[in-house]
């Protein structure tokens, strides 16, 4: 499953549907794996600008590249038609929905 290539180590669960699989969890270290490849592929800038853009409420939501994804590397899609395969929407729910996005587009270590 290629979502499970960009997310990190942590206790989830998984419920596959035909066309959708929902990952929950309340541990951040789910996001470790985006967190360290937002900042390795030094596109922070740019999953800022999406996260924010997309949030509506206690939600936001990304387009991964698929084809991208399946490698283990976080490609961010703007558009749909920019991954061949179809994008994977990445959908991140929190209470600190803020807190999250900042998390993971920041600039320091932490």
């Amino acid at each position: 499953m290629a979502v499970e290539n960009v997310i990190g180590d942590c206790a989830r669960s998984i419920e596959k549907e035909r066309t959708t699989v929902k990952i929950s969890s309340s541990d951040i270290r789910c996001l470790a794996r985006l967190h360290d490849q937002l900042r390795d592929r030094r596109i922070r800038a740019a999953a800022r600008r999406l996260l924010t853009a997309n949030r509506v409420g206690d939600a936001t939501k990304v387009m991964l590249n698929r084809q991208a994804a399946f490698q283990g590397v976080v490609a961010l899609c703007g558009a749909a038609e920019e991954s061949s395969l179809g994008p994977i929407y990445l959908q991140i729910e929190s209470r600190e929905l803020g807190e999250v996005i900042e998390w993971l587009t920041a600039y320091s270590s932490g």
